[in-house]
């Protein structure tokens, strides 16, 4: 099958970060087979790119797909006053309550919102205590129902147990164990722990054994909070970072999510181990934790990709938020520039968790996951100089038109392709309500 998209303006995120004018992309069945000029081909279809933007569809570094079904829920408890409490009386009381359908509900209708706005690559962490085994499959159901390429992952905690972290631990073995023998293109597999507050020493070093051995990527928040800082200082006499490099976690298969309250000590042991980090500056801002110091981090060369944390994922709010949040932060318009919140958005997201020689950038051999962007009404001209501006002042996901995963249109004319709204609501009706009702919330069937 071959797709010819023609005449388009086209941001290649490739190591010269070229923007190529009336441009063409060849897709052959999944891969990019010619960027430029696509000659005398004879493709079995044309989309036309004109007065369009295309660019390598964006990789969101961190995300949690199950935080879609407490969106809008009137929950009966004392409002929340820090991290701590919000973790608490909101997400540890919500995920303590999820089933495995709800794991696939949410996964469908999160990956169903992330298509539509642009995303076609995401790093999930799933949390459940009651629903942890064989999770990841119905997780994965989801998602490849949407055609979303997905890191899957659960996401071990101690906090009940260290039974529990150890279950957690062997979901993710035994999930990647299944893609090894059985690989599926859209599908890859990850280590999750959730914080270092949350984590004995031995789960952590047991973690960095595992992936030594069945190698992927490890993702943990860092110093989200403070609550993570103060406990590693008052139990083992050492920030965060600096405990996470002492126990050998650290290196360049680490995505880092969050550090927001990290020192420059800190950013120096991240640095030097080669890890990434994820940032999710949205998610941040809701709950009160602070602004990670992204400038200073892009300034030492630490990798930095963008996620959202399960709050918002809209692809093109988070870029934006990302783009804007610093300079207010630093009071200085010069500290983020559109250029390096779209590089967080695509190349970045691919590299942090091994898959850039696949995604990220639109360059010949690599996988076609490509979103279009259609400006419509076009406010000013269309000029590849200042393309990357005009997508991060002006652009959100009413002009996302097409995406392709794979070289498969998931959507199309603004419309996913690959499931119907209908079918969606209709997974959640069935499922919501169930679980709200756990939450001693009294919902009344949709009609």
């Amino acid at each position: 099958m071959r797709t010819l998209i023609r005449n388009a303006i086209v941001v290649t995120m490739d190591r010269q970060r070229r923007v190529l004018e009336h441009s063409d992309i060849l897709i052959e069945d999944s891969r990019i087979a010619a960027v430029g000029d696509a000659g005398k081909v004879k493709p079995d279809r044309v989309v036309d790119g004109t007065g369009r933007i295309v660019l390598p569809g964006f990789v969101c570094g961190h995300t949690h797909l199950y935080g879609v079904m407490l969106r809008g829920a009137p929950l009966k408890m004392k409002p929340p006053v820090d991290f701590r409490q919000i973790l608490d009386r909101v997400w540890w009381k919500a995920d303590a309550a999820f089933t495995n359908e709800d794991a696939y509900a949410s996964a469908l209708i999160a990956s169903y919102e992330l298509a539509r706005s642009g995303s076609t690559c995401f790093a999930d962490t799933y949390s459940g205590p009651g629903s942890i085994n064989q999770v990841l499959d119905d997780i994965a159901k989801g998602v490849s129902e949407v055609g979303l390429r997905g890191i899957l992952a659960f996401e071990a905690t101690e906090r009940n147990s260290p039974e529990e972290g150890e279950q957690g631990l062997q979901e993710n073995v035994r999930f990647l164990e299944r893609l090894q023998q059985h690989p599926r293109d859209l599908l890859h597999g990850m280590y999750s722990l959730h914080a270092s507050f949350t984590l004995s020493d031995e789960l952590i070093r047991r973690t960095r054994e595992q992936a030594d051995k069945l190698p992927a990527p490890i993702t943990i928040h860092t110093s989200e909070g403070l609550i993570d800082v103060y406990h590693n200082l008052e139990r083992y006499d050492k920030r965060t970072v600096e405990r996470l490099f002492d126990l050998g976690l650290l290196g360049s298969d680490v995505v880092l999510a969050h550090c927001v309250n990290v020192n420059a000590d800190e950013l120096q042991l991240i640095r030097g181990s080669g890890a990434s980090v994820a940032h999710n500056p949205m998610s941040n801002m809701n709950n009160a934790v602070g602004v990670a110091p992204i400038k200073e981090m892009l300034e030492l060369g630490i990798p930095v990709c963008l996620g959202n944390d399960g709050f918002i994922f809209d692809a093109l709010e988070n870029i934006r938020c990302a783009f804007l949040i610093h300079r207010v932060h630093h009071r200085d318009p010069r500290v983020t520039t559109p250029d390096q919140i779209l590089e967080m958005a695509t190349i970045r997201g691919a590299e942090a968790y091994g898959l850039a020689k696949e995604l990220g950038s639109i360059e010949p051999g690599k996988r076609a996951d490509l979103v279009i962007l259609h400006p419509s009404p076009r406010a000013t001209p269309l000029l590849p100089a200042g393309v990357a501006s005009y997508i991060v002042y002006g652009l959100t996901a009413h002009n996302v038109e097409t995406v392709f995963v794979n070289g498969n249109p998931v959507v199309e004319n603004h419309r996913v392709t690959t499931v119907e709204t209908q079918t969606i609501e209709k997974v959640m009706d069935r499922v919501v309500p169930r679980l709200w009702a756990k939450l001693g919330i009294d919902v009344a069937p949709s009609r």
